[in-house]
This record gives structure tokens, sequence and C-alpha cells, in this order.
């Protein structure tokens, strides 16, 4: 098991039920294919941090995976105003 964190810019005052909607949003574009076990959405400073716990022989093909599901919420998070921040790690 790899965790991988991804932080998220974004609106700074976060309701209520927006990691929820966030951590939705990134499970309906996973497949089994990535691995993806578990996900954690907090709130930061900046926006917010996805914390991803992914299945995966070692930590380049946690962040591959990683990489590709949040390509395809790219779309999504970007309507609820997040963007990935930097690289993931």
């Amino acid at each position: 098991m790899h965790v991988i964190l991804a932080s998220l810019t974004g609106p700074h005052h976060v309701h209520h039920g927006v990691p929820a909607i966030l951590t939705d949003l990134v499970w309906a574009h996973t497949t089994t294919a990535h691995g993806l076990e578990h996900l954690r959405a907090k709130a930061s400073d900046d926006g917010m941090d996805l914390y991803l716990f992914l299945r995966a022989t070692s930590e380049a093909a946690a962040l591959g995976q990683a990489h590709a599901i949040l390509t395809g919420a790219r779309v999504p998070l970007r309507a609820y105003g997040y963007t990935l921040a930097a690289p993931l790690r």
C-alpha cells in the first residue's frame, strides 16, 4: 500500500460537504485497474489535500496510478474550483 498526497488549490472557505463531494468525484472517475483502496480529503490552507491509498508494486507505479486518476477527474474537480497545485508526492 502506498499513500500519495495530491494538493489541490481552490476555495479556502470549505463547506462541510465539500470533502465528501470531492472524494465522490474522484471515485466516480476511478476503475479497479487504478488500485485505489481508500481516499481521504482534508481542507488545507490553499484548498484541499487528497490522500490516495493505492495498491501498487512500487512508489513510481503508485504515482502513475494517482496521476491517471486525477487526470480523469480533472474536469469535474475544476467545476468545483479545484486544480492540482503541485506534483504528486
